[in-house]
């Protein structure tokens, strides 16, 4: 047995190291990435890390404290496992110390020649192994002792990293004549030397005659001197330098020859035995013991694919005896066979429990392990982008048996076995707390390798920490056995969530996230794409108000909070901005309302009926949805315009009419109306209207004659085809005073005096600034906007011009001032109301009193005003803009009782109310404020 730990490497040089190669280092805890296994032949070994966190003090050296390592001894292996949160956050290397205090630094080569495993093992714990005849251990009869150092720090430079040193002992005995190792990165074989005795009185070659034969042999030193591959097509001879560069591991002790193959060494060959692939190099090891050279075999083999799975089993088959190992051997004979978990014997009252089946035949050895299984662990894989889960567990077989060639052979094989890859759906949970407005979302459940790293929003990739900066919350729920979910918090208001507005009060918010995860330790990535949909109780839809004017059909939407993309639309006509422009219609929206003003006379206007009282005009609107076009919100609002809309009976006898399609015929073509003579046309027609304008005295036209009027009437027609009876008709009819009519010839008796009739003829009226309190000269057409500072004088006079009857008197009803040129613009302020004062304005309206005059020849036709110069006020803002003035007027009878409540003027009193112009509005330019 050996007595001391002398590693017998003369041609070899064996340093420590401080250039080449890649350390074996590993970021523990969360940040754990592709720590370095290699599990069967061919595994590329890859180093990655990754650090964020503080740094340490430099050079400190430090025992580690109990719980962060501990150490097994198992056979002829000694493990020690390092406590990950212990370590957490952090980068690590490992160095080997030999006896002379010499740290020998690990990369991926030096750990497989040299008999060192690093490995991860179930979400945690790191685990370093090592043989008992590897390189740096230190052999005392039957004990090996192994000294580690580890530095530990928060960046993958190690800069400034803490150094923790762990020595460790294991007693093994006895030795078996030849013992084989199967570990994940390498293959070992250990054979017995046999050193013949000293004959007696035999006289030794005299030593330059040794060395004369074998110049690269040391005198007085037993040295391995080659090693030779047995290959089928060839034998290849190493020397031992040779052979340590090219990957493998050559030493001997005083007792023992050692050699160490990488799976991925060169001379490697794939053999198959019962269905069984093995990794197997047969060579013989030459070295110098004494006065002799003495020759070993070293063959190893190493089972790589003896793993099925069927029926949610798995199934590990190894072979008891191989070639090359049982070469030269034809009697065989079980010593021991046993099995376990990570290392540890399982008796078979344990295997039974955990449902293992262990069976022992004539040629093989076989271990049946349910998926699942006690002893084994699911661990994260991702496949095609899909996330699931492979069963893991960490099984080893240990084998000894007898023969005629070696006697006693021990093999130990250390078996990671992964089942292929499962998909696992993720549940995803929708746990809002809506009167919070908050959306609460928990997605999982995830291994405890599975790490949240970042989040895309809207097209946009943050890492976690910055999620917030969006509104996005997340945070860790960890359960009792291990596993973890993510939850995903962002207000319903947050700019990212999508709102869509469904019905009646209902809106849709739609959170949308992709959440990326890593997998420790291997750094493998995935994503899981978040979508869900909350309905709330929320929405306001838009409202609307309307009313017409002489002329107009205005319908004003308040927008509610689901209409932003909402469009409007007059039948399947969308009403944008250029199309209201080329239709004369107004179309203004500030944010809050939308406005819409319509012509009576407009192609978008329905006409329900007629009636004396007035003709029933319909504005139909509906708002769409932007992008399906869905209605949404239907609109409509009715008026009744006067009958005198449609009709202009001029004083030279001129008579312009428009003939309009009524509801329900729509399918009338108004370009085919004539008058009673059918000989006149149209001269101008729209899809709904026709106008026509021509003399009294033609197109057929009748006249009736009484004591002050002449009536003139005639009907516009419309003839189906073959048809004399007319399918549509409208009669129009136009009174003249007698005394107003110049071009009409007639014979006059005496005639009562004439009556004033309301509604009928025409007025003019006129709406003027003047310069100074006297009234004497008012501002021409040239001048306007007229330029005022605040608080100046602003002269109104308000007149009826046509027609000039003294019984006629005209009272104001409201004048107000507008920041726009429309009269129903939403900012406005009232300077007259119901022909008074304004009572809430600082500086009131003062109305001065009109007498008879050269120009003023009937005083009750004017009206008089004075107003002082102010602006429009947002906020503190002063809205330097010009302002627009509006009266509506109420002609009156001055001989007649008051048949209305409008004529009667507290203010500026009247008469008898003629007929009331809601629509006469006389615009002015805004003054420009000098303040």
């Amino acid at each position: 047995m050996p007595t001391d730990a002398k590693t017998d490497l003369p041609l070899a040089e064996a340093k420590p190291r401080s250039n080449g190669g890649s350390p074996l280092l590993l970021l523990i805890g969360i940040l754990i990435s592709e720590i370095w296994t290699q599990e069967r032949p061919g595994n590329a070994a890859s180093w990655t890390s990754k650090s964020r966190y503080r740094e340490l003090v430099p050079g400190l050296y430090a025992l580690l404290t109990a719980g962060s390592m501990s150490s097994e001894c198992l056979g002829n292996l000694m493990r020690i496992t390092l406590n990950a949160e212990y370590f957490k956050n952090k980068y690590l290397s490992f160095s080997v110390v030999d006896q002379s205090g010499i740290a020998w630094e690990l990369d991926e080569a030096m750990a497989s020649k040299c008999g060192y495993t690093v490995t991860y093992s179930n979400w945690s714990d790191i685990e370093f192994r090592a043989s008992a005849l590897s390189c740096h251990s230190h052999l005392e009869k039957d004990v090996f002792i192994v000294t580690i150092q580890i530095k530990a720090s928060h960046t993958p430079a190690m800069q400034n990293a803490t150094t923790h040193l762990k020595s460790a002992s294991c007693h093994y005995d006895p030795w078996s004549p030849r013992e084989l190792v199967c570990e994940s990165n390498y293959m070992e074989v250990s054979v017995r030397r046999e050193v013949p005795q000293t004959v007696k009185d035999f006289i030794q070659d005299e030593l330059e005659d040794w060395t004369f034969s074998f110049p690269e042999t040391k005198a007085d030193e037993a040295s391995i001197w080659q090693i030779v591959f047995h290959q089928p097509e060839e034998k290849k001879a190493l020397l031992v330098s040779d052979a340590w560069s090219a990957g493998y591991g050559l030493n001997t002790t005083d007792t023992r020859v050692v050699l160490r193959v990488p799976y991925t060494a060169a001379q490697i060959q794939l053999i198959k035995d019962q269905g069984i692939t093995f990794s197997a190099v047969r060579s013989s090891t030459f070295y110098k013991q004494r006065w002799m050279i003495l020759m070993v075999d070293t063959a190893v083999a190493c089972p790589i694919d003896d793993v099925e799975y069927t029926n949610k089993t798995i199934i590990w088959t190894v072979p008891k005896y191989i070639q090359p190992l049982s070469a030269g051997a034809t009697s065989f004979k079980d010593v021991l066979v046993e099995a376990g978990v990570d290392l540890h014997k399982l008796s078979a009252k344990e295997m039974a429990s955990r449902k293992y089946v262990f069976l022992n035949d004539l040629n093989t050895i076989t271990m049946k392990i349910p998926i699942g299984a006690k002893g084994g662990y699911y661990k994260t894989s991702v496949s095609s982008g899909r996330h699931g889960a492979k069963y893991a567990i960490n099984l080893f077989l240990e084998h000894q048996w007898e023969d005629n060639k070696w006697g006693l052979t021990r093999r130990t094989i250390i078996k990671k076995i992964e089942t292929p890859f499962e998909q696992v759906e993720l549940t995803i949970a929708n746990n809002s707390n809506l009167s919070a407005r908050l959306m609460n979302v928990t997605v999982g459940t995830f291994l405890p390798d599975v790490e949240l790293v970042n989040l895309t929003i809207e097209g946009a990739t943050v890492a976690v920490p910055e999620a917030v900066q969006h509104g996005y919350l997340t945070y860790e729920i960890r359960h009792a056995n291990g596993s973890k979910a993510y939850v995903i918090q962002v207000l319903l208001d947050a700019p990212s969530i999508k709102k869509e507005y469904m019905s009646a009060d209902m809106r849709s918010y739609t959170l949308n996230v992709t959440l990326a995860f890593i997998i420790r330790p291997t750094s493998e990535t995935f994503a899981v794409p978040v979508i869900t949909v909350s309905a709330v109780k929320d929405a306001v839809l838009p409202s609307a108000r309307g009313f017409c004017d002489g002329r107009n059909i205005h319908l004003v939407i308040i927008h509610g909070n689901v209409d932003k993309n909402w469009l409007p639309f007059i039948s399947d006509w969308r009403l944008t901005p250029e199309a209201a422009q080329k239709y004369n219609y107004g179309l203004k929206d500030n944010g809050t309302h939308l406005t819409i003003s319509v012509p009576f006379l407009s192609s978008h206007v329905s006409y329900e009926d007629f009636h004396t009282s007035g003709i029933k005009a319909s504005l139909h609107l509906t708002l769409k949805d932007g992008i399906t076009l869905a209605n949404r919100k239907d609109f409509s609002i009715s008026c009744r315009f006067s009958p005198s809309e449609l009709i202009q009976c001029l004083p030279n006898g001129t008579v312009v009419v428009t003939a309009v399609k009524w509801v329900g015929v729509e399918d009338l073509d108004t370009s085919l109306f004539v008058l009673r003579d059918r000989r006149c046309k149209p001269s101008l027609v729209t899809e709904k209207t026709a106008t026509f304008k021509f003399n009294v005295n033609t197109c057929g036209t009748s006249r009736k004659f009484n004591s002050t009027t002449m009536t003139y009437e005639n009907d516009v027609l419309y003839f189906g085809p073959g048809n004399d009876t007319p399918v549509y008709q409208l009669k129009f009819v136009c009174w003249y005073a007698i005394k107003q009519i110049v071009d009409v010839q007639y014979e006059s008796k005496k005639n009562p005096p004439p009556s004033v009739k309301p509604w009928f003829g025409s007025l003019d009226l006129s709406m003027k600034i003047f310069k100074e309190k006297s009234y004497s000269e008012s501002y021409q057409e040239s001048e306007y906007p007229v330029v005022k500072y605040l608080k100046e004088a602003l002269y109104f006079e308000v007149e009826l011009l046509q027609p000039k009857d003294v019984r006629l008197e005209l009272n104001l009803d409201d004048c107000w001032a507008t920041k726009s040129q429309s009269q129903d613009s939403l900012l406005q302020w009232p300077i007259i109301k119901n022909g008074c004062e304004n009572h809430e304005d600082s500086y009131r309206t003062v109305f001065h009193e009109v007498n008879y005059s050269l120009r003023v020849k009937f005083p009750l036709h004017l009206k008089r005003f004075e107003v002082r110069m102010f602006t429009f006020v947002q906020g503190t803002t002063l809205l330097e803009e010009q302002l627009y003035f509006h009266c509506s007027v109420v002609i009156c009878s001055t001989v007649q009782q008051p048949s209305s409540l409008l004529c009667p003027r507290r203010c500026n009193p009247g008469k008898h109310r003629l007929g009331e112009y809601n629509s006469f509005r006389q615009t002015l330019s805004k003054n420009y404020l000098v303040s």
